[in-house]
């Protein structure tokens, strides 16, 4: 994301617009937490994302302190710092334990650590406007490798020709929002703000392209074998259906034998007996 410099009107513009949209951005999984909060679970949502958007925004208001007419920077990222905490804290409140220790830990490790670790390290080896060369490039990286995550779900909407994983409504905000910050980095001649959405231009340009081409397209499925019923009588025991995916043949006895097996009285023999299968003409046969 960028900040605002007041050195030209269009860029204000830009700014401000670029703010407006990365706000609602931010409000985009306020369903998801809502939902979390009705069922009081988690359910199969992950922390990593919102701690990633922490740490991102964290990054760009670092940025912005060591460079100067950068309010809408600070302002923007600054809400998102306070919206992705709130969501990181109904996460907590609502996961299981072990998805707890895992959050914690990720936050440890990249929101204080690894950001501890850029601090220190741009403070003690920089000075001046190599920091913020130094730091715009950390930026960069970051921002590259957040772009770079869509491409799982790309693959996977090729795969299984089904866009359900990919909604159209965010990769059209996610596109225009790096459309209007890459006209505000080029006009205040930020490379650092400019470079990175190219990349999330590129990445939401194929992922509308992909939702086009597979929204009305037949999903592949795994092909299922269909399930043969067989009911399995016992001696004592009501009849149960055991599904199988599996067909194994019948034998039926030799003729001489089942005829000798007859009683002689006539009478009928008992419909079922142990290990006995029954069919639809009721005649017992041996599985």
């Amino acid at each position: 994301m960028a900040g605002l410099s007041l050195q030209h009107p269009l860029a204000f513009a830009f700014g401000l617009l670029g703010n407006v949209i990365s706000f609602m951005t931010y409000l985009a999984p306020l369903p998801t937490f809502y939902q979390i909060y009705k069922n009081k679970s988690t359910g199969g949502f992950q922390s990593v994302p919102y701690v990633v958007a922490l740490f991102s925004a964290m990054l760009w208001i670092y940025y912005a302190l060591l460079k100067s007419n950068e309010c809408l920077l600070i302002t923007i990222n600054a809400a998102g710092c306070v919206i992705e905490t709130i969501y990181i804290v109904v996460y907590l409140i609502y996961a299981p334990k072990k998805a707890k220790l895992f959050t914690v830990k990720i936050l440890l490790l990249i929101n204080v650590g690894v950001f501890g670790l850029i601090l220190l390290l741009t403070l003690l080896l920089f000075a001046g406007h190599r920091r913020v060369i130094a730091l715009g490039w950390v930026c960069v990286g970051f921002s590259v490798s957040v772009f770079v995550a869509p491409l799982s779900i790309i693959g996977k909407v090729v795969r299984t020709r089904s866009v359900e994983f990919m909604p159209f409504s965010l990769s059209l905000s996610l596109t225009v929002s790096a459309v209007v910050w890459f006209l505000y980095g080029l006009l205040i001649k930020d490379k650092y703000v400019a470079l990175p959405n190219v990349l999330g231009f590129t990445f939401g340009v194929i992922q509308m392209g992909l939702y086009a081409i597979y929204r009305n397209a037949t999903p592949r499925v795994p092909a299922k074998v269909p399930e043969h019923v067989v009911t399995i009588g016992k001696l004592g025991t009501p009849a149960v259906e055991v599904k199988t995916h599996e067909v194994h043949p019948v034998e039926s006895p030799p003729r001489e034998e089942a005829e000798a097996a007859e009683p002689e009285n006539g009478k009928a023999a008992p419909a079922q007996e142990d290990g006995k299968v029954e069919n639809k003409g009721g005649n017992a046969e041996n599985v």
